[in-house]
């Protein structure tokens, strides 16, 4: 019996089992899903924003199908004559050039035509012509390239199934990047993935949280039981495999002890009773570089501490695919010669432990990197094989290299807290007087303002002390502990440029969408009849999801109003380089999230999220973009998306029902959410099938 498509829901699924179920079905499936492309839509009420009316369904013709009130040749018919083909591409050109002329002379009539009474509702109007003229423009050129694009997009080969574009190894050692920079994002034209992503043969669905914290299918990953058996280091040596599951326990042995053990000797070496009193000390955020599994991250979230893990990409038995695995933030990362894409002073502590970071090397480069982006009054908890080193012991090499470390920790004005076996934890200087107060020559300078980049995007290494200049200075004991700090007091939005009023509306009314798009996750609205879950019907479970991807996350409200109301779910808050840059303020909330340019594939494995959301987003990318289209943006959404995942995006009318187009092409199932307060924009709702692979399928 085929796995239901909602999880934890009544409802059956549209989509499941291996490829070659899949194959076997789709010729008797192609007319369906034409229909079905134009299913009724769903209408947002003021008095019930999410009571749904819903209008007939069309069906298509067999021979001609209706885009954008163009008729053009079914694209789904493979015998379509080369003549009829060639006189509908010129009609097509024709027909673009006259829009466009028209476009134009619009444009031109209504400037001239424009008085000063009605020049805001006007402009407002030509906005939406505009929004709508690129939508129409978008489809007829999709149409112009001829039938072929209409065709259901096909899937990736298997080599795909856990690979992360932009981060090939083997070839960037081939193109001659070595000292680390092979490990170094490179986006180059061939990075761009045009298929689907097929989840691995014996792929399951993972357990839900916390269950999922310490339990995951081996299959989900890409990792061998030999290497689960032979993991050499410490941090990762934490797991146990039982038949077909990877089990974590926090005893496991870690660093020559156990992880409760282990969180609870740092909080000793800061000066606390133990690990619970953290957030009571200012720390919130912690950047855990090299995490192993996240084991670390996964046993202080109940105590309120947020861990985002960051490690090189790995072909196999990867820390990062496995710690989304297990709901824990993490992304793929490195610092070998560009800045990690984190603003300056945006975590409270920062982890290393066994992660194989030559701190000693590059004239300490790596340690700048590690104090621009620790906040001010923040720790360095750092477990290394050579840290501590007595003068006394035999390895000179071991002694040379921990002297190097604790001598420039003082260059940069850290303060030795204590030191524990190989643990040892420093303290950034909450004020800046200390570095005036260094001898000349002694460390690092302090930045010029050229130099010093709050927010870098692929910027080099710098090798001076940055961040002293933001406004954004503030120690962590300064700060507001969790969970007030989520709400930024006026003067610190003052230092963002935010308005009060325009923050406190900004969460309320996410808030309110929470509760409406909680609601939609249910395969209901995908039904012949479809309806919100009434009373009747199973409510989402709080745990459904845990990985959500919020890719324009503005001021990071819909991450508050998750936890606001207690969703057990993390949030990837990304803010795109295209747009207004939002990512300090989300960070000074308590929150987690990274820069980004979503014409470039995100920094993650293949099946990361449950849920990915982005308001405004098409219409970002359709105003500043013009090097990657909407099909690309949709195909990465698709490889970031988990099997039986969500998609909820809320855009306007034109670019919305552009965006239904495409999900036909992915075989998503998809809802368009008219909401009836607000013409101008609508939701697509979308769940992405299950669909495995099998050896015989490609």
């Amino acid at each position: 019996m085929s796995r239901p498509l909602h999880r934890g829901v009544l409802g059956g699924g549209r989509l499941s089992g291996n490829i070659q179920d899949y194959l076997e079905d789709s010729q008797m499936k192609v007319k369906t899903e034409k229909e079905e492309f134009d299913k009724s839509h769903v209408t947002l009420s003021l008095r019930n924003p999410f009571q749904f009316l819903f209008s007939e369904n069309t069906p298509s013709s067999k021979q001609d199908a209706t885009e954008n009130g163009f008729v053009v040749s079914d694209p789904f018919t493979p015998t379509t004559l080369r003549n009829r083909h060639m006189l509908t591409l010129a009609f097509l050109k024709f027909t673009l050039v006259l829009i466009v002329i028209l476009g134009l002379s619009v444009s031109f009539l209504w400037t001239i035509s424009l008085t000063t009474a009605s020049k805001g509702h006007m402009l407002r109007g030509y906005r939406r012509l505009q929004e709508q003229l690129v939508s129409d423009l978008w489809d007829i050129g999709e149409l112009s390239l001829g039938s072929t694009r209409f065709k259901e997009s096909e899937f990736c080969s298997l080599e795909s199934e856990n690979s992360v574009p932009c981060f090939n190894v083997t070839e960037n050692l081939e193109l001659g990047f070595t000292e680390g920079k092979e490990y170094d994002r490179h986006c180059g034209p061939m990075s761009k993935q045009n298929c689907l992503i097929l989840a691995p043969p014996k792929y399951k669905i993972p357990h839900r949280w916390p269950t999922g914290r310490d339990v995951i299918w081996i299959d989900n990953v890409k990792i061998t039981a030999q290497e689960v058996l032979s993991s050499g280091s410490l941090t990762k040596r934490m797991m146990m495999l039982d038949e077909d599951q990877i089990s974590f326990s926090f005893a496991s042995s870690m660093v020559d002890d156990n992880i409760e053990d282990y969180s609870h000797q740092i909080a000793e070496m800061i000066g606390l009773r133990n690990e619970s009193y953290l957030v009571q000390a200012g720390v919130r955020t912690m950047l855990d570089i090299g995490c192993g599994y996240g084991s670390l991250g996964a046993h202080l979230f109940p105590k309120q501490l947020l861990t985002m893990c960051i490690a090189n990409y790995e072909a196999s038995g990867s820390q990062v695919e496995i710690a989304l695995e297990r709901g824990l933030p993490a992304m793929v990362g490195s610092f070998a010669s560009k800045q990690l894409p984190f603003p300056s002073l945006s975590f409270d502590m920062i982890h290393s432990a066994w992660d194989g970071v030559e701190w000693d090397k590059k004239d300490g480069i790596h340690l700048i990197e590690v104090d621009r982006v620790l906040r001010p009054g923040g720790y360095f908890v750092w477990t290394s094989p050579f840290a501590n080193t007595p003068a006394s012991v035999r390895d000179k090499e071991s002694l040379k290299r921990w002297d190097f470390v604790r001598n420039f920790a003082k260059d940069l004005c850290w303060d030795l807290l204590s030191q524990q076996d190989k643990t040892v934890v420093w303290k950034k200087p909450s004020k800046k007087n200390c570095y005036a107060s260094r001898k000349h020559g002694s460390g690092p300078l302090i930045c010029k303002e050229g130099r010093d980049v709050e927010s870098p995007y692929y910027h080099p290494l710098e090798a001076c002390i940055g961040g002293t200049r933001s406004r954004r200075w503030t120690p962590i004991e300064e700060r507001a502990t969790w969970p007030s700090r989520a709400t930024l007091s006026p003067k610190e939005l003052a230092v963002h440029g935010v308005l009060p009023d325009d923050f406190t509306e900004d969460n309320v009314n996410w808030r309110s969408a929470v509760r409406d798009y909680w609601s939609l996750l249910s395969p209901l609205i995908f039904s012949d009849h479809p309806k919100r879950p009434g009373d009747e019907d199973p409510i989402p479970p709080y745990n459904m999801v845990r990985n959500v991807l919020d890719m324009n996350a503005h001021f990071g409200s819909f991450n508050a109003a998750l936890l606001d109301g207690r969703k057990s779910v993390w949030v990837m808050n990304v803010v795109p380089t295209s747009g207004v840059n939002h990512l300090p303020l989300i960070l000074d909330r308590g929150f987690v999230g990274v820069l980004h340019d979503w014409c470039e594939a995100f920094p993650s494995y293949p099946r990361s999220y449950d849920i990915v959301h982005a308001e405004g987003l098409l219409s970002l990318q359709t105003v500043k973009q013009s090097r990657c289209s909407m099909l690309d943006l949709f195909f990465e959404i698709d490889r970031l998306l988990r099997p039986e995942g969500w998609v909820i995006l809320r855009d306007t009318a034109p670019l919305i029902e552009s965006a239904r187009a495409i999900t036909a092409r992915l075989k998503w199932e998809a809802r368009v959410v008219e909401i009836e307060s607000n013409n101008d924009e609508k939701l697509l709702v979308c769940q992405k099938p299950f669909i495995r692979s099998s050896s015989n399928s490609l």
